[in-house]
């Protein structure tokens, strides 16, 4: 076995141990807020391991160039996601896990047909 495969070994184990972390710690937690900061973070290191696995297993220059773009694409998208899931929630109202500090930001009002652009 050679050091890169080691290597590719250990990146996916890190990359699972992580997922496992996160699955964790959507049960675990105790609102959604909590649960997608848990979930985007968490999830977003164990793809990276895993891709970073996949492209040093494999070698070859498309499939690495591929599990790097896919890196690129999880790393702008997941914070995305979780900010988007947090307003939505925040819009909703749903109530934040006792012992949170209260919501500092004022709400935000709702545009008019007025306010649009033309």
């Amino acid at each position: 076995m050679s050091l890169r495969d080691l290597l590719a070994a250990a990146l996916l184990l890190a990359g699972v141990l992580t997922a496992l972390l996160a699955a964790i710690g959507l049960l675990r937690m105790p609102d959604v807020y909590t649960r997608m900061s848990a979930s985007s973070k968490a999830v977003t290191l164990a793809k990276m391991c895993v891709f970073l696995a996949l492209a040093l297993e494999f070698g070859a220059l498309g499939v690495t160039t591929r599990a790097l773009a896919a890196v690129a694409f999880v790393f702008l998208t997941a914070p995305l996601a979780a900010h988007a899931i947090g307003r939505a929630a925040v819009a909703l109202g749903v109530p934040f896990a006792p012992g949170t500090m209260p919501n500092e930001m004022p709400p935000r009002e709702p545009a008019s047909a007025e306010d649009a652009d033309p």
